[in-house]
């Protein structure tokens, strides 16, 4: 190439007129590429210009008649693949649009441009990037390369890897591989694929204090949800839940599997195949997961979802955490009591709510926040209140889960003022009531007191009176006797 330039320069010298630059331009692959060949001041008649590319030939040429003509090869199916736009001739732009660039298109340029007795020359060194990712579509634990490739390969560039936007540095799984080219070392990187290669991978070159970046995404297709291993469910006892196992779109895993996994081994020796109470959620393919009715405190544990994709076995383990209340409530009235939130894995609990929930007749929500910690302490119970306590607990990104304790008749929580009446006005009023009746009961006996006393004022009527009922009496059971004798 150098000794291209060299001839070009001589060209220049020998000429009267000439003018002569050279460009670098890079393109991705399969994009459109722009070469610019621009003369100031814009030629005032009609010029004649020539495209050629060294070691190619004339690639497009127009004459002062406006005659155009198209080298051999520069067409797709009967479409060229290169023009110069007319209406930019008046502005005096001739540059060489390239549609659907080829890797092979890469090289050295040479525009002319003619007109009188100006003669303009211009080099234009189109570097192609291409950018190759195989296979497109990964499965993990499968080989994928990623390359990088300029063509031609600029002298004293250095290129650079970004994976969705940050620099990528190799790994365990992947690493750099150094291939030599011409003369020159390329970068290719080679491993096995993981999620985290997932994204879009970004080849920088740096030439000229100029950066040029071509992107192409990777997708490592396997178990989408969970996307990582020991992801924790958390699910209250007697509640339902689902374990999620689901496959990417396009894959048919075939002998998926569910098994549950001692604790602390992932060995297939020690797994056990899943509890009567588990079963599958979906009748779909690439839907794998699995649902509790009723989640017991013995299912709690590690579990793993597996199936075999392109002859490669894919699994995914994650951690079922159940939550419950654990109590030491009395029937008795006024017994203290203490209610303890419980949990089969704290590794991601940073703190812990006690709520108390209640509703409305329209069945509406609301809450109350009653203390931190996982032990709420209750003075007493007594019947003046009902709802709801729940235990939120969090983690450092937000909530985790709760699990709820239905107290039907609850009062006096331990660090907050409970709605409803206080233990000393339900005993002013039973000792209101007491006194009511007391007052009834001698205000009775009073009246039942002054009526004997009006009587026993009139002894001498008291005693006609008993008397004339009595023979009222007698003469009435006479009378009947005589009637049962006549008949």
């Amino acid at each position: 190439m150098l000794w291209e330039y060299f001839i070009f320069g001589g060209v220049a010298f020998l000429m009267t007129g000439v003018r002569c630059e050279v460009t670098q331009v890079f393109a991705e692959a399969g994009s459109q590429a722009v070469l610019p060949c621009k003369c100031s001041p814009p030629s005032a008649s009609a010029a004649a210009i020539l495209w050629t590319k060294a070691h190619g030939g004339t690639v497009w040429r127009k004459q002062k008649s406006g005659m155009q003509y198209w080298g051999y090869g520069w067409a797709n199916q009967g479409t060229p693949r290169i023009q110069c736009p007319y209406d930019e001739f008046g502005r005096g732009d001739y540059s060489l649009h390239i549609t659907d660039v080829r890797e092979d298109d890469g090289g050295d340029y040479i525009c002319r441009v003619d007109d009188g007795n100006q003669r303009v020359l211009k080099v234009v060194t189109l570097r192609v990037i291409t950018v190759s990712v195989s296979p497109s579509v990964a499965v993990p634990g499968g080989d994928v390369s990623i390359s990088c490739d300029v063509t031609p390969w600029p002298m004293g560039a250095t290129l650079r890897w970004r994976l969705n936007g940050n620099p990528f540095v190799p790994q365990n799984e992947i690493k750099e591989v150094s291939i030599p080219d011409g003369g020159v070392t390329k970068s290719v990187m080679e491993g096995k694929a993981t999620e985290r290669l997932t994204g879009v991978w970004t080849c920088v070159v740096h030439y000229q204090r100029k950066e040029s970046l071509v992107t192409k995404r990777l997708s490592v297709k396997g178990i989408d949800d969970p996307s990582s291993d020991n992801t924790k469910v958390y699910a209250a006892v007697g509640s339902a839940v689902t374990l999620p196992c689901v496959f990417s779109p396009g894959l048919t895993p075939s002998n998926p599997v569910w098994e549950r996994l001692s604790a602390g081994s992932l060995s297939p020796s020690t797994a056990r195949s899943l509890p009567p109470s588990f079963s599958l959620s979906s009748q779909q393919p690439l839907d794998r997961s699995v649902s509790v009715g009723e989640v017991g405190s013995e299912d709690g544990g590690r579990y793993r979802c597996s199936g075999t994709v392109g002859g490669r076995r894919l699994s995914r383990s994650l951690q079922l955490v159940v939550a419950k209340i654990e109590s030491n409530v009395r029937s008795v009235k006024k017994a203290p009591a203490t209610l303890t939130c419980h949990l089969s894995d704290l590794s991601e609990v940073t703190e812990y709510e006690w709520v108390h929930v209640t509703y409305d007749l329209n069945g509406s929500e609301s809450t109350r926040s009653v203390q931190k910690g996982n032990v709420l302490r209750i003075d007493k119970l007594a019947g003046d209140s009902s709802g709801e306590l729940a235990c939120r607990f969090y983690g450092k990104k937000g909530i985790l889960g709760n699990v709820t304790y239905h107290v039907p008749l609850m009062s006096g929580l331990t660090g907050a003022k409970e709605a409803g009446l206080s233990d000393n006005t339900a005993m002013v009023i039973g000792l209101s009531f007491l006194l009511l009746v007391l007052l009834l009961v001698v205000a009775q006996m009073y009246r039942n007191h002054q009526r004997r006393k009006r009587i026993f004022q009139f002894p001498a009527l008291e005693t006609i009176v008993h008397t004339i009922s009595n023979e009222r009496e007698e003469r009435e059971r006479n009378r009947v006797k005589n009637e049962d004798s006549l008949v």
